[in-house]
């Protein structure tokens, strides 16, 4: 299978040259941490069977959260432990994004735009909640941060998890007006629209936004996605996947690159095939600030009020004839750093692991073949 690794370890150093004077400091990092996943670079273990003396080796991994190889099964670590959030009531996906005439300019100052856009929209969302026309309580939010289309275009947005039940100041629960309905959300687009707008007023890069941006509708999209375990299944991939998986490329060769991808307004599987230097870009622009922190939690999901969220549920329990709480999703906590060897691929036998240390100080043997990325 191609892998973005490959296509890095195999572009990456020349990408880098040529495109450096365009390149932040985090994107020059992140490329050098994928090129470098699961190579002698990073060092490892190497795995000897004392039967048939096979030999072989397992190199670490890069651990950085825009590597695909790395990320593929944090999402099942994740989804086990958000168990404690669970409440029984429907959940929504409401999804924030902004123009197309700020894309540029959140390309191009991403810690400010992003950090904005989430204070903004979070506050919209709590403070039309509030409003005892709507809901009248504080709701529980889980934030998560994206900035990809599925052809790999740039276009920031935020996901918000929100259970469908709300918390007054004196600790009262209330509803929604229907199962599957939350707020409206013209309303909402109006106040993030305001919010965001005084909020960057307030920055230098104030002037350099078109007033356009500021005068049409924005687009907010609200939707019931079921009970919170579905909604947590279905969230979790937002949250560890990165801009270009694996299993989406298609092939690659010394001039461009080829992955698939499903259309949005048909729902069908197309391809898009885009010079090598075009695809990395692309990459890049998804690549966040360091020290970005992309899922959030706000109102009674944050971690300094858990105790209201336990008071919450308790208080769901007699809305409830039966207990919805008592879920499990048995998915194992993986890490890729700590990949294993233990069988030997030619007898069976069971292989002695020493470990090796990074290519900065010495090399594996000359001659020998990497292991395949799992």
């Amino acid at each position: 299978m191609i892998s973005l690794n490959a296509i890095i370890q195999r572009f990456g150093a020349s990408y880098r040259t040529h495109c450096h004077g365009r390149l932040s400091v985090q994107q020059r990092r992140v490329i050098s941490a994928i090129a470098a996943c699961r190579t002698e670079t990073l060092g490892g273990q190497v795995f000897t069977c004392p039967t048939c003396q096979t030999t072989r080796y397992s190199y670490h991994s890069c651990r950085n959260r825009h590597c695909p190889t790395c990320q593929q099964d944090a999402g099942a670590a994740w989804l086990a432990d958000q168990q404690a959030l669970l409440l029984p009531v429907p959940y929504f996906l409401v999804t924030f994004t902004v123009p197309a005439e700020l894309r540029p300019i959140a390309l191009t100052n991403q810690a400010l735009l992003y950090a904005a856009m989430f204070r903004a929209s979070a506050a919209a969302l709590q403070q039309l909640a509030a409003d005892p026309r709507h809901l009248g309580g504080q709701l529980g939010m889980l934030g998560i941060f994206q900035t990809w289309t599925r052809d790999l275009r740039y276009h920031p947005h935020i996901h918000y998890l929100i259970p469908g039940v709300g918390r007054t100041t004196d600790e009262r629960i209330v509803f929604p007006p229907a199962p599957d309905f939350l707020l409206p959300v013209r309303p909402l687009a109006m106040i993030f629209r305001a919010k965001l707008r005084a909020a960057l007023r307030q920055t230098a890069i104030a002037a350099t936004i078109p007033s356009t941006a500021w005068e049409h509708d924005w687009v907010i999209d609200c939707r019931p996605v079921g009970t919170g375990e579905t909604a947590l299944k279905y969230l979790a991939p937002y949250i560890f996947r990165v801009a270009m998986s694996n299993n989406r490329i298609v092939s690659a060769d010394e001039t461009q690159v080829t992955f698939r991808y499903r259309h949005s307004a048909s729902g069908e599987n197309r391809t898009s095939t885009l010079p090598v230097e075009t695809f990395l870009d692309r990459f890049v622009a998804h690549i966040l600030p360091k020290g970005f922190v992309k899922v959030r939690y706000y109102g009674f999901f944050r971690t300094g009020v858990r105790a209201s969220l336990r008071r919450i549920r308790a208080q769901l329990m007699l809305f409830r004839s039966h207990d919805l709480l008592d879920r499990a999703i048995p998915q194992p906590k993986l890490s890729a750093q700590t990949h294993q060897l233990s069988t030997c691929p030619a007898c069976g036998s069971l292989m002695h692991g020493r470990q090796i240390v990074s290519s900065r100080t010495r090399a594996p043997p000359h001659g020998m073949h990497h292991p395949r990325s799992a």
